[in-house]
């Protein structure tokens, strides 16, 4: 057989032991032993090998085992490249880029082996490219388009808490006063203040209220996380609030809440059997319901990097499966006779699937609990066709159907991280089978557990950096005292209480299971109460982590020197980290706040108000202070002065940068100010729209309006004076924009 000929049905047998002294054909022996993926994976390994000349033929046979496919990383370019451009692309350049992705698809098999590789992965971005697109447009609903006080009616669907820790309700079939049904959102989302909060609400009730609704919210700051897109994607078309009592109209019984009704129940009734944050966690554990967890326990969790807990993910997804398959399979082998004739490995992985099923139904099709199934599934789904269950192939196929489902989670931490954990725990786990030998017989436990702890961690670290600006010092400690009892207690105690209540007997489980959530938030807290506990990190350029993740991708399917790229990509991501900058001066989207850089970190222009852009202009600073404190930091005036960074009354305060005035006007104070400040020159900020008729003088003003339209801004000194940015610089037209 010549090198790069198609291998036959029959060669396997033949040359199986030739293979393995000698790299006659990479391609062949892919294709030999994965006939299906011949294509696309033979050829990309036969050009590899080519590229690479005789020395590194030999590294690359040895490790095809470990290289990821191909597909997933191409499909996901294909997506970001959706997802980063600056503007909606028209029909036409869709079309070019479809007809590109068939054109190469088309031409692959004609065009020469060593341009093969490359022709697939045209068309594999292509196809994500227009996932993404059709994604987009089938998921379009109405966005409220102006500020909205009024009546509102609508079918309680989701129970959560908000950000400032108000229980919050999402509605459908939402009525508005005066708002034509083709103009009015199909959800939106409120919060409980003052009277409302005495309300208890409940899936399927039709609800009357009067309150406060506004469009999705943009980035803080240019750059900053846009939450638009993720309400566009979640279908919700605006957000508010009342302080006013509710009314209850009726109850719609309606399958399509079915599964919430029950969660709420479920939930209701854990919590009322195991008292306080303890049943609140346990509640979320087991049903997905998160509303009883108040923020300081959401903070100690975050303190202790123990908040992957509290959403269903992979760990409560994989711990029930391998409970449960454990717990048919050790049973199936209690009986002989039923053993002997019974595949019960088969039977206890299809248990395990119908059980992860319920699961997934019973807590919602959240984005993280979705990613967690699909992964389950298609590892169960392995065992019943005898394949291996955990490899890179399942990974990889578990990643293909979240990214054709769900385009869009690409860009959500909770799949970055997923994945991340599970690909370094596969790869790094013949460590331990070369250093197992070697470890005590009762140490074994604690050592898997730590070393498990160190590969996910360090894989996901990053990740959870890059977004969520923390570092918690103490995970690993936290993970070791309490992911043990998650798995040994909490979880396979659930499992149990939900087999018996049926029958009264889940008393005995829900206490132990109590007792180990309980032991979960008392490390959380102490933990997170440690001195220097949790680092900040100022947030990355925007094109750090895709670099991370080609970089790491690369680094790990090559051998040798051809690793030398992606090792390149990484440290490149790593220069570009710690030597990015944060804007001098910052203006909110509202306009009545803005922060501006000093000595010790950004100072904040008033101690209250609009807390969600000040914490996280503080958080992207990697700034662990709060708005109060922000707010009374000094800013250098001159070599060797110091003086506070702001001056004035409330309603109109001032700074300076780069010898440029700045003011923020807010309330009846600055529309009474508006004209001597704009007299001043500089930069004026006023958070209402400036005066009909009135003409701004020598300042440039940027009001209320003008910042409706173009969101929040940056602003840096320059030569030929202040440079600003803002939101619709970064973001131009894109479909959750308009």
């Amino acid at each position: 057989m010549q090198q790069g000929e198609p291998a036959g049905p029959g060669t396997t047998g033949r040359s199986g032991g030739r293979l393995l002294g000698r790299v006659r054909s990479v391609a062949g022996a892919v294709a030999a032993a994965a006939p299906a993926r011949r294509l696309l994976w033979g050829d990309v390994c036969a050009w590899l090998a080519r590229r690479a000349g005789p020395g590194p033929r030999q590294q690359l046979a040895e490790g095809l085992g470990r290289m990821l496919p191909l597909a997933p990383v191409c499909l996901g370019l294909g997506i970001m490249g959706w997802f980063g451009l600056p503007d909606d692309p028209g029909t036409l350049t869709a079309a070019a880029v479809g007809a590109a992705g068939a054109a190469a698809l088309v031409l692959a098999r004609g065009l020469p082996e060593d341009l093969r590789p490359l022709a697939l992965a045209v068309a594999l971005a292509a196809a994500g490219f227009l996932l993404a697109a059709a994604r987009t447009e089938a998921v379009r609903a109405p966005v409220l388009g102006f500020r909205y006080y009024g009546p509102i009616e609508g079918r309680v669907v989701k129970i959560d808490r908000s950000w400032s820790d108000r229980l919050r309700v999402t509605l459908d079939r939402v009525r508005l006063n005066d708002l034509r049904p083709e103009r009015t959102p199909a959800q939106v989302r409120l919060a409980l203040h003052a009277e409302a909060e005495a309300f208890l609400p409940e899936p399927g009730m039709i609800l009357r209220l009067t309150g406060h609704l506004s469009p999705p919210e943009g980035p803080v700051a240019p750059g900053a996380f846009d939450f638009r897109r993720l309400a566009w994607f979640d279908g919700l078309g605006a957000l508010g609030y009342t302080r006013r009592p509710v009314e209850l109209l009726g109850r719609d019984p309606g399958m399509g809440i079915a599964a919430h009704r029950a969660r709420i129940a479920l939930s209701r009734a854990m919590q009322a059997r195991i008292e306080g944050q303890a049943g609140a966690f346990a509640a979320a554990l087991m049903t997905g319901d998160r509303s009883g967890i108040d923020a300081a326990t959401n903070d100690a969790m975050r303190g202790s990097n123990l908040s992957h807990m509290i959403s269903i993910s992979g760990l409560h997804m994989g711990m029930l499966a391998g409970f449960v398959f454990a717990l048919v399979r050790g049973g199936l082998a209690l009986v002989p006779p039923l053993a002997l004739r019974l595949p019960a490995k088969k039977i206890a992985a299809g248990v395990a699937l119908v059980a992860t099923t319920f699961y997934l139904w019973l807590a919602g099709p959240e984005p993280a609990t979705e990613r967690s199934w699909i992964m389950a599934a298609v590892m169960l789904t392995a065992v019943l066709i005898d394949r291996r269950a955990v490899t890179l192939r399942t990974v990889a196929i578990a990643a293909l159907i979240l990214m054709v489902a769900r385009p869009e989670s690409l860009a959500e931490p909770g799949f970055q991280m997923s994945f991340a954990a599970t690909v370094a725990l596969i790869l790094g786990w013949p460590l331990w089978a070369r250093v197992q030998p070697f470890v005590p017989r009762l140490l074994r436990p604690a050592v898997a557990l730590a070393l498990s702890s160190l590969l996910a961690g360090g894989a996901t670290a990053p990740i959870a950096a890059a977004h969520f600006n923390r570092i918690a010092e103490y995970g690993l400690l936290a993970n070791m005292l309490t992911v043990p009892v998650m798995g040994a207690v909490v979880m396979p105690a659930g499992v149990i209480a939900a087999i018996l209540g049926p029958v009264g007997l889940a008393g005995l489980p829900l206490w132990a299971m109590g007792w180990g959530c309980a032991w979960i938030l008392f490390v959380a807290d102490g933990v997170a109460g440690l001195q220097g506990a949790v680092s900040a990190v100022a947030a990355p350029p925007a094109a750090v982590l895709p670099l991370l993740a080609v970089g790491a991708a690369w680094a790990l399917a090559a051998r040798g020197a051809l690793r030398a790229p992606g090792v390149a990509m990484l440290a490149l991501a790593a220069a570009l980290w710690a030597g990015a900058g944060r804007p001098a001066l910052l203006v909110s989207p509202g306009g009545g706040l803005i922060g501006i850089m000093g000595p010790e970190g950004r100072a904040i222009s008033k101690p209250k108000g609009e807390g969600f852009a000040a914490d996280s202009w503080l958080e992207d600073d990697g700034d662990l202070a709060d708005q109060a404190t922000a707010a009374g930091r000094p800013r250098v005036s001159g070599p060797g002065v110091s003086g506070p960074a702001f001056t004035g009354p409330p309603g109109a305060r001032r700074t300076e940068l780069a010898g440029v005035p700045v003011t923020v006007l807010t309330g009846k104070a600055g529309l009474a100010a508006l004209e001597a400040s704009c007299a001043a020159g500089g930069l004026v900020v006023l958070a209402d729209d400036r005066p009909e008729g009135w003409t701004p003088g020598p300042c440039d003003l940027w009001d209320a309006r003008r910042l409706r339209w173009s969101g929040a801004l940056a602003v840096s000194a320059g030569r030929g004076g202040l440079r600003i940015e803002s939101v619709r610089d970064r973001t131009g037209w894109r479909a959750w924009t308009r």
